[in-house]
């Protein structure tokens, strides 16, 4: 007989105050494949000619414009502030 063992993930209700140096990497990789994955659309719907498939990559495109966009001003509004000595 076999036993399973689940996981329950749960959210952080906050961010944490520093960001390792691991997360740090996670979250730029992230955001080069959201910048890549749109500009990769761009690229492909330029080549499509049927409207319909040019429409559903845009949209894609922009998806992965607005994760990028979403992270980036997540990053923005954590960045610790240093005083001015």
């Amino acid at each position: 007989m076999q036993q399973r063992t689940t996981t329950q993930q749960t959210t952080m209700p906050q961010p944490p105050q520093v960001i390792s140096t691991k997360d740090a990497l996670y979250l730029t990789d992230m955001m080069s494949w959201n910048l890549l994955a749109m500009k990769k659309a761009h690229f492909f719907a330029s080549q499509c000619q049927d409207g319909e498939i040019v429409a559903a990559i845009e949209r894609a495109g922009q998806m992965h414009q607005r994760h990028y966009e979403r992270l980036l001003q997540h990053l923005q509004q954590n960045q610790p502030t240093i005083p001015l000595q």
